[in-house]
C-alpha cells in the first residue's frame, strides 16, 4: 500500500480531470502562519502551535498532510451501508455511551482525545476554524458498535466535534483493546464544516491514529478489562501492521496519564 497525501489545494487541481469534489470550505479567520527555520525549511512551531506551548504533538506539522488512509470496514459514514453521521445526537463530545434509543456504555480506562486541525498549504500552517472531525473505535473487548455481534444497536464510541477558532477539538473516551491483526489505533475523518459530516459529504480525509508501545503495554498489563489485549498485542508492531507499515511518525500520538488517572492523547493533523 502506497500513502498519497493530498493537501486540499492540491485536491483542487483534479476537478475537471474526471474527479468529482464538494466545493471546500473556505479557513476560519485566522492569520496564517509561516513555519520554518533559519534554513527556510520547515522547522518547529511557535507557542500555540502543535507542539508548542499548545501541548499538542508536532508528529505531522513538519513533514506534511496527515496521510489518507483506509476507513476500515467499520466506518458507518455511508459508504458500507451504515450511517450514523445523520443521526440526531452523533454530535457530541463524551463518545462513550451510545445515543437515542441504545443504552450501552463502553467500560475502560478513560482517554480524552485532543487533536488540532489545520490548513496546511506548504509552510503556511492555519488553524482550520468551522472544520469538523467524526471519530470512530473499538471498545474495550475489540469490539465496534453498529457491527460487531450483541453491539449491532449501540453506537458508543462514535462522535462528531466541530474544530474552534484555534483548530482544536475533543473527545472523552476509553483506552481501546488491541485485536488481532490490528495495533491500537483510532480513526477519524475531517470534514469542511459541521453540516458537512452531519450529512456525510464533502470528506476531506480519512486517516488513522497509533498509540505509543509504552503506554499501550503499561494498559494491557496493569487495566482492568484488558487482560485479552495482552496477548494480541505481543503479535503485533508498527512495522507490520497494515495502516501503519509503511510509516507512522504523521499519526503517532503524544499520550501522558496514568491508568489510575487516565490518559491524555494529543496529536495534529494537518489537512
Amino acid at each position: 500500500m502506497v500513502r498519497r497525501p493530498l493537501a486540499r489545494r492540491g485536491l483542487l487541481g483534479m476537478i475537471g480531470g474526471g474527479v468529482a469534489l464538494a466545493t471546500l470550505a473556505a479557513c476560519g479567520g485566522e492569520e496564517s502562519t509561516t513555519i520554518s527555520d533559519s534554513s527556510g525549511r520547515p522547522g518547529a512551531p511557535p507557542s500555540g502551535m502543535p507542539g508548542g506551548a499548545g501541548g499538542v504533538s508536532q508528529s505531522g506539522v513538519d513533514e506534511g498532510d496527515i496521510p489518507e488512509e483506509t476507513n476500515g470496514p467499520y466506518p458507518a459514514d455511508g459508504s458500507n451501508g451504515v450511517n450514523v453521521l445523520t443521526e440526531s445526537g452523533i454530535v457530541r463530545s463524551d463518545i462513550r455511551s451510545s445515543f437515542g434509543a441504545a443504552s450501552g456504555v463502553a467500560a475502560g480506562v478513560p482517554l480524552t482525545i485532543r487533536l488540532k486541525v489545520y490548513d496546511h498549504d506548504g509552510d503556511e500552517m492555519t488553524p482550520y476554524a468551522g472544520a469538523a472531525v467524526y471519530l470512530w473505535q473499538c471498545d474495550r473487548e475489540g469490539r465496534y458498535s453498529l457491527y460487531s455481534e450483541g453491539l449491532t444497536e449501540e453506537n458508543y464510541l462514535r462522535g462528531v466535534q466541530e474544530v474552534a477558532d484555534d483548530g482544536s477539538c475533543e473527545f472523552t473516551s476509553i483506552f481501546p483493546a488491541c485485536y488481532d491483526g490490528r495495533w491500537p489505533h483510532l480513526h477519524f475523518e475531517v470534514y469542511p464544516s459541521l453540516d458537512d459530516a452531519t450529512t456525510a459529504q464533502g470528506k476531506l480525509r480519512t486517516s488513522q491514529i497509533a498509540f505509543p508501545a509504552d503506554t499501550c503495554q503499561e494498559v494491557y498489563d496493569n487495566a482492568e478489562g484488558y487482560d485479552s489485549s495482552q496477548a494480541t498485542f505481543a503479535r503485533v508492531s508498527l512495522e507490520t501492521d497494515m495502516v501503519f507499515a509503511d510509516g507512522h511518525s504523521l499519526q503517532l500520538a503524544k499520550i501522558t496519564g496514568s491508568v489510575d488517572d487516565g490518559y491524555l492523547l494529543s496529536l495534529a493533523v494537518p489537512v
